[in-house]
């Protein structure tokens, strides 16, 4: 694993995080320390091969939903591993289990290591990455999946690897939205199911018989970052801190929800939407959530 090492401070940081793992027994990979501040255009890996053995099972028992599957995508990947991933896409064992009838409640954060649902197909939607600033969990500043400011191997369907071997979405999932025949004149099909049994949706909704592109509310902070030990420059998207949530500046709430009539939900749901631009895939759950979808540390 290679460290971004700019300054002594850095050096004494990446030493205390290895001790810190070692005292702990925590097999966690090591984390990177990034001294990035500016976010760059995402560099896309094209898609060119098709994993085999895609596994996925929906059944209802009782009042819960469960979802098996062995988490590998039946659709077009990029090469794995790539410079920017060097981990190898290989067949998982998930059980995910959400409420069958959720209830809207207060928005709750998405913890750290938690996917905030699973596709149709069993791939995760994990839309937090586990990289921070000098490396260090506790700094309060995180690194956006999709701002460009730390390379993390993304292929066309914003995916990657984790050292796992699980494959998992950070943001469209381009591939499965082919397969499933969404197109942006018509209402979106099913894409998944939120960690808190809600339904998941791409980008339109039916509103009012008319077709909608939904829109996020959340905008760029206007300004500098506080620099010092904090990250300095502009709010330009490197950070999931770089953004804020302004109410009714999009037809999406705080979570990427709304209030939808679908096709899966004739009467009425309320349902998440993934965008193309941040947050994409929601960073707040409106449920309880369900088990299974904390990932091993």
């Amino acid at each position: 694993m290679l460290f971004t090492l700019s300054s002594a401070k850095s050096l004494v940081l990446a030493f205390a995080i290895v001790l810190g793992c070692a005292a702990s027994g925590d097999a966690q990979p090591r984390l990177r320390v990034h001294t990035a501040t500016e976010a760059e255009p995402l560099s896309l890996m094209a898609l060119r091969d098709t994993p085999r053995g895609a596994e996925v099972a929906m059944q209802v028992t009782g009042s819960t939903r469960v979802i098996t599957s062995n988490g590998m995508p039946s659709h077009e990947v990029g090469a794995f591993p790539n410079r920017g991933n060097p981990h190898r896409v290989s067949a998982q064992s998930y059980r995910f289990e959400m409420p069958l009838e959720p209830q809207v409640g207060q928005a709750k954060p998405l913890p750290r290591f938690a996917s905030f649902g699973v596709a149709v197909n069993g791939v995760p939607f994990d839309p937090n990455a586990a990289e921070f600033w000098q490396g260090d969990p506790q700094s309060g500043w995180t690194y956006n999946a999709l701002g460009g400011a730390v390379a993390l191997g993304l292929d066309a369907n914003y995916a990657h690897v984790q050292p796992s071997g699980a494959y998992h979405y950070h943001g469209l999932p381009v591939g499965l939205m082919q397969q499933l025949g969404w197109s942006a004149s018509a209402p979106s099909p099913l894409i998944g199911f939120a960690a808190d049994g809600f339904p998941i949706y791409a980008l339109t909704a039916s509103v009012d018989g008319q077709i909608v592109r939904m829109t996020s509310s959340y905008q760029l902070k206007s300004g500098q970052r506080p620099g010092g030990s904090a990250p300095g420059g502009v709010y330009d998207g490197a950070f999931t801190q770089d953004y804020a949530y302004v109410a009714g500046s999009g037809t999406l709430d705080e979570c990427n929800g709304a209030q939808v009539t679908t096709a899966e939900f004739p009467k009425g749901t309320y349902a998440y939407f993934l965008t193309d631009v941040y947050p994409t895939v929601p960073r707040c759950l409106k449920g309880e959530m369900g088990s299974g979808l904390t990932k091993r540390r």
